[in-house]
């Protein structure tokens, strides 16, 4: 399982991936290398320069200065690692355009991977090959979810910090009848026909989610009344699954309903699922912000105030919050000024920056540079001794998190006021 404490690594990992993913070179020019733990970095940089010479044979003039210019970027930057990472080593290398044809700019992304590298790989095609760094970002323990009684059942899937609803099914299957003598033991006989044909179908869909799609570490299974207990002594289930069951968990609803209870009531079953500790973060930051004196704050300005302060122990962001910081430095005096700005509004926050001359020399002449803000609060916390943890936007916490302009801070001390 990829550790708890690597959320902010993860965050700039699936940042590299998106933004990678969807880069075309004009030919063959893109740079993707793989490095396993403990190759001699030498090593890779003799092998580079080989291929350095063997892209000279390249007839097209642009895509060989494209190839040897990534080349040589990904050698200078191996030179500045000792030795090769404990996990690894991943860089992508190559020309990008910057605004069409004949715009392009050797761009270069490194990463230390949340996983250990298996094989060295160099590969020079007309994108970069991020599926396996992708494959790396699985999570390897994925938890199913089954929750039913006999008019619905729910089908989810725990894996990390996310919890997915993949199937609700409905029986069908009308209640107990009241009706005396015959009559109702033929109705309890049709009832239990259906009831059985249900399981089946549960069964079957539990199957295809569980074992052919996701291959579960274990399954839980819960809901209303003795139903899962009947559906389990039945015998329906897959034999993988039913000896992989974790828990049996009483609960008040069935279906999709019942998948989000069952999250809930796992949390002592589950503890090493990042999606808990995403959960308790987010509830003692509600619990704090909610104290008259609670050590807790919410709203970047007073984060960052506070982080001015080094009044700041642990900061919570939410993975889609989309914001860069701009700064411009004053080419004559070196005075820098700074502005906070969502990703779609960049440009124009950038143009109002360079419109207002240098409070300090008045010049007009800026080094402008932009920063994603999730970057700019590490290297803050880093200075004050605090932490980072990136939470899912995906999930109920982070939902909250968002209302509170998806980013807060826990304090060390409670500001005196005035």
């Amino acid at each position: 399982m990829l550790a708890k404490a690597d959320s902010v690594r993860l965050y700039k990992i699936r940042k590299v991936i998106s933004e990678l993913s969807n880069k075309e070179g004009r030919g063959t020019e893109l740079v993707s290398l793989y490095i396993p733990p403990r190759k001699p970095l030498h090593e890779v940089v003799s092998y580079l320069k080989n291929e350095w010479g063997t892209a000279g044979n390249i007839k097209s003039d642009t895509t060989r200065n494209h190839v040897q210019d990534a080349l040589t970027k990904t050698m200078q930057r191996l030179k500045l690692y000792r030795e090769t990472p404990e996990t690894g080593l991943v860089i992508f290398s190559g020309a990008l355009p910057t605004n069409g044809p004949g715009s392009e700019v050797v761009r270069l992304s490194e990463i230390i991977p949340p996983k250990a590298v298996n094989t060295f790989l160099y590969m020079c095609d007309d994108h970069f090959h991020i599926e396996y760094l992708k494959d790396m970002l699985k999570e390897e323990k994925v938890y199913g979810l089954l929750s039913i009684d006999s008019s619905s059942a729910g089908l989810g899937i725990l894996s990390g910090d996310r919890v997915e609803v993949e199937d609700v099914m409905t029986s069908g299957i009308s209640g107990k009848t009241r009706k005396g003598g015959q009559s109702a033991r033929r109705y309890e006989r049709g009832r239990e026909m259906e009831l059985t044909y249900f399981y089946h179908r549960v069964a079957e869909h539990a199957t295809r989610i569980f074992v052919d799609n996701h291959h579960v570490t274990g399954l839980i299974v819960g809901g209303p009344g003795p139903t899962k207990e009947d559906f389990l002594k039945g015998g329906f289930l897959h034999y993988q699954l039913q000896k992989n069951i974790i828990a049996v968990i009483d609960a008040a609803y069935s279906g999709q309903e019942g998948v989000r209870e069952l999250v809930d009531k796992a949390a002592d079953k589950l503890q090493d699922v990042r999606l808990f500790e995403e959960k308790k973060l987010v509830q003692r930051f509600l619990s704090e912000v909610n104290k008259p004196r609670g050590l807790a704050v919410y709203g970047l300005p007073r984060i960052i105030q506070a982080l001015d302060r080094s009044n700041v122990d642990l900061i919570l962001v939410v993975d889609d919050v989309d914001m860069v910081r701009i700064t411009a430095t004053c080419k004559n005096c070196g005075t820098v000024k700074e502005r906070f700005a969502a990703s779609s509004k960049k440009v124009q926050a950038t143009q109002e920056v360079m419109s207002e001359p240098c409070a300090k020399c008045g010049s007009r002449e800026f080094l402008v540079d932009e920063t994603d803000l999730v970057d700019v609060l590490e290297e803050r916390a880093i200075q004050v001794g605090a932490k980072v943890e990136v939470i899912s936007s995906g999930t109920e916490e982070g939902n909250m998190l968002k209302s509170f302009g998806g980013v807060a801070a826990f304090l060390r001390y409670r500001p005196t006021e005035g």
